[in-house]
């Protein structure tokens, strides 16, 4: 744990030093909850336009528990994980709820426990809203209070039981929402993974791994699995892609896209190769190779504007769009597929 004197040292210099955050500088529970589910897993600077972006769509609790989920899943695009986006409607709905049906009549929740009985939300982030918007003295613990900690005691292979009961013991009972602030900014800009800012380091002197913090925490192997699947995109008369849309569970749940299948298989009847996509997540590389008919379809398209579509469903649709545009060129024809004048 950190003395006393390292404390006042670490919180010195997260007052002088930390990020100008539009999510630090309020103190409404519900925007410093939408910034904390975006961030889990997403980096600051995306996280900061899609939370504007929440912020602007769904000012209040209130708010989002009165749209539908689609509409969340349509603010969230792009963002990624839309598992959060679903948990935060539920979650949203949840609170709204009137006490004698297992809600918070509207008021989101100020204590530990109760923020962790929320639909999607775990032991950070309950700790994180709790100290923050609240002022409860809950430590969190996230990958950069991880790493400082794995640092700060030279342990290679800290288990989440030992990172606990440390920033249990760290934490500043006075600021504690400012205190789990200011180790998680030392981590993200200054104790960083792979080039560890000791000179700048408010703590160093007390660091034992500051003679090789590269050492520390241990690098986790990760698996990537490699996926390949090809994307069927049809269109109708006007040119508007046949979309679906997933089941609520699994990847991309609940978002719109074009018909998939796994592998490479042979093409048969009216399609064209279009064009491969590559599409990375955490633990998946996936290569799509995508496939567009060349008859107009008889069911009915969907602008893709008006629905959720993932980043991946983005670049396929993209590449379907420019192979039917090319093809519609070469045969002089617009977009009902009439002959043009041209042709």
């Amino acid at each position: 744990m950190f003395s006393d004197g390292d404390q006042r040292a670490l919180l010195d210099w997260y007052d002088a030093h930390q990020r100008d955050l539009p999510w630090r500088q309020t103190n409404d529970p519900w925007a410093i909850l939408l910034s904390e589910v975006l961030l889990q897993q997403t980096q600051v600077s995306r996280g900061l336009v899609y939370w504007k972006r929440m912020v602007e769509t769904f000012p209040t609790i209130a708010s989002m528990a009165n749209a539908s989920v689609d509409a969340v899943l349509k603010a969230w695009e792009g963002a990624g994980y839309y598992s959060r986006a679903r948990r935060l409607h539920a979650l949203s709905q949840r609170v709204m709820s009137p006490a004698s049906d297992g809600g918070y009549d509207g008021r989101l929740p100020s204590t530990y426990d109760e923020l962790l009985s929320l639909p999607g939300i775990g032991p950070y982030t309950a700790a994180a809203v709790a100290s923050i918007a609240f002022g409860q003295p809950v430590a969190c613990v996230d990958g950069n209070i991880r790493r400082v900690m794995a640092r700060q005691t030279a342990d290679r292979d800290p288990t989440p039981k030992a990172v606990q009961a440390w920033a249990d013991a760290s934490l500043v009972d006075v600021r504690p929402g400012d205190w789990n602030q200011a180790l998680m900014e030392l981590g993200a800009t200054v104790c960083t993974p792979k080039r560890a800012g000791c000179v700048r380091c408010p703590v160093a002197a007390s660091c034992g791994g500051r003679a090789t913090p590269e050492r520390f925490p241990r690098p986790k192997s990760q698996r990537v699995k490699t996926v390949e699947m090809t994307a069927i995109v049809d269109h109708d008369r006007q040119g508007r892609p046949v979309l679906v849309q997933r089941p609520s569970s699994g990847l991309f749940g609940g978002l719109w896209g074009p018909h998939y299948r796994e592998g490479q298989p042979p093409v048969t009847g009216s399609y064209i190769e279009a064009g491969t996509v590559s599409h990375q997540l955490s633990h998946r590389s996936m290569t799509v190779h995508v496939r567009v008919g060349t008859a107009v379809s008889s069911v009915n398209g969907v602008d893709p504007a008006d629905v959720a579509c993932s980043t991946l469903d983005e670049k396929v649709l993209a590449v379907a769009e420019a192979a039917r545009q090319r093809r519609l060129k070469v045969n002089g024809k617009n977009e009902t597929g009439e002959r043009t004048e041209e042709g």
